[in-house]
């Protein structure tokens, strides 16, 4: 309990810290002029996408437990999803989500093997979305990231998708299971039944996904919806501001593609990176002096609200 007290209050530190550097580090003579015209009614807008975002996460849930043969209620599903936002905030590259979606659904009686199996395909169809909207974004976006071009960018997408395409047809057909062994003899005890346990997860979740198309493509489009609802925040919040005439395509591209960064980064959620990933996106599209203090909005509405309702979700549950 102290040890997790103690990230906890880490946590905050990190958040009010970069939060504070990154608005000290945009703010200009344009800020207040441009705040004295922000419209309120943006901020509920923003809350509503958040919420239908996290309402289609939990439909997807429910329909995932439900093709495994499980039974949750809605309100399982809930716990679920913020326990998610809680423990992702507190470890290294949030993994600590997978843990909390773990516990909270073995809580609702999902046998331990299936839950797994649960929380990777979850994960999986995320990223997989992403993946696919990365060429349309490249194809619109030129210069998306400083230094590197769209090709290098696009050449990457690719095969990051070739590599997951090859990696669900060689565990599905058992190809990789010699390349795992082989892998998992050379690790240390501990590492080697890591290894194998979420190689065969991973394995189980694939045969899950092949064995109801029909229901699972209804999942893809509802881990889409969810996305793109929680992306919305940053178009709300922009309106706000009094931005129309933005180029929204771009703007939700950016999101995306930020958000498929943060899969991958070391800091707890994303801290640090997201902001400052945002200000770099974004310091053209947003009105004068404003950036920093928009990206610490997005991350409040999108992240750290969520964050809270998931501590009240474990301390209780």
């Amino acid at each position: 309990m102290n040890k997790f007290y103690k990230r906890f209050l880490i946590l905050i530190v990190l958040v009010l810290v970069i939060s504070g550097t990154v608005i000290y580090t945009t703010v200009d003579i344009n800020t207040l002029k441009n705040l004295t015209q922000f419209k309120t009614w943006s901020i509920a807008l923003a809350i509503l996408a958040v919420s239908l975002g996290l309402f289609f996460d939990g439909s997807r849930l429910m329909h995932l437990v439900k093709i495994s043969d499980e039974k949750i209620t809605l309100y399982q599903a809930v716990q679920v999803v913020f326990g998610n936002y809680f423990l992702a905030l507190l470890t290294p590259g949030a993994t600590g989500g997978a843990v909390a979606q773990l516990m909270f659904l073995r809580h609702a009686g999902v046998p331990t093997g299936k839950a797994a199996v649960l929380v990777i395909v979850r994960t999986l169809l995320s990223i997989l979305f992403l993946v696919l909207c990365m060429p349309f974004i490249f194809m619109h976006d030129a210069g998306i990231v400083p230094g590197i071009s769209n090709d290098t960018l696009m050449a990457i997408t690719l095969t990051a998708f070739v590599v997951i395409i090859a990696i669900v047809v060689g565990a599905r057909r058992g190809y990789l299971d010699y390349l795992v062994i082989r892998i998992a003899r050379h690790a240390k005890k501990e590492r080697r039944c890591k290894i194998i346990a979420f190689y065969r997860d991973t394995k189980s979740a694939i045969a899950l996904l092949a064995a109801s198309p029909k229901a699972m493509l209804l999942v893809f489009a509802e881990s889409g919806l969810n996305l793109l609802c929680i992306y919305a925040i940053v178009p709300c919040l922009l309106l706000g501001l009094g931005v129309t005439d933005a180029d929204w395509y771009s703007v939700m591209g950016r999101m995306i593609f930020l958000n498929m960064l943060l899969y991958f980064t070391p800091t707890p959620g994303g801290s640090g990176i997201a902001e400052g990933g945002f200000v770099l996106l974004f310091s053209d599209t947003v009105p004068a002096g404003t950036v920093g203090i928009v990206a610490v909005c997005w991350r409040l509405i999108a992240e750290y609200i969520p964050f809270f309702i998931g501590l009240y979700y474990t301390l209780t549950v």
